[in-house]
């Protein structure tokens, strides 16, 4: 697992600014559908973690096409992990909706099975109960997971000055046999 933090500094000002341009209501969309975002191009960008292991024994592995990801839920009948399939061809309003509506259907228990298979990669968060860092464990057959912390807003030395930026914690657990 590898333990880093990302400025989002700049995407959450973004976010508090976009407002309904009709209503001039403000539109609340979560940070993961942006995660979503930059996770897809990561993928893109290294096709080892959009993989799966097969059979290990043998060698068989499965570098997909396809992006499907996997977003961890904690229901009261324990963690669940629905897929936003095709996330690659989503725009974040719409990544938005379909995270609270899984997100619901899980903890309703009105999830079709089938949507807790063939992911990509999956995202797990912390955000909601706190916590920094942590060690995600891998969603067999996949060989990556991406766990997200709280963000905070933190003093970092850039050019020269302290600034306040909003830091968040990430930790990525990889299998080293394929990455």
């Amino acid at each position: 697992t590898n333990h880093e933090e990302a400025d989002i500094t700049e995407m959450e000002n973004f976010r508090s600014s976009l407002t309904d341009m009709y209503t001039g209501e403000k539109i609340k969309i979560t940070p993961l559908s942006f995660i979503i975002k930059a996770l897809v191009a990561s993928l893109k960008k290294f096709p080892s973690f959009n993989s799966s292991i097969d059979e290990i024994e043998t060698g068989k592995m499965t570098f997909k096409k396809y992006f499907h990801i996997g977003i961890a839920v904690d229901t009261p009948n324990g963690l669940m992990v629905p897929k936003i399939r095709n996330a690659d061809n989503k725009k974040i309003s719409l990544l938005s909706k379909e995270l609270k509506e899984v997100s619901e259907l899980c903890r309703n228990l009105k999830i079709d099975k089938k949507e807790l298979f063939g992911g990509s990669m999956t995202i797990t968060s912390l955000g909601g109960i706190g916590g920094s860092f942590f060690t995600p464990i891998i969603n067999f057959p996949e060989v990556a997971i991406l766990g997200i912390g709280k963000s905070q807003k933190k003093q970092i030395f850039i050019n020269g000055k302290f600034q306040t930026r909003t830091m968040l914690p990430i930790s990525l657990s990889y299998d080293h046999r394929i990455i």
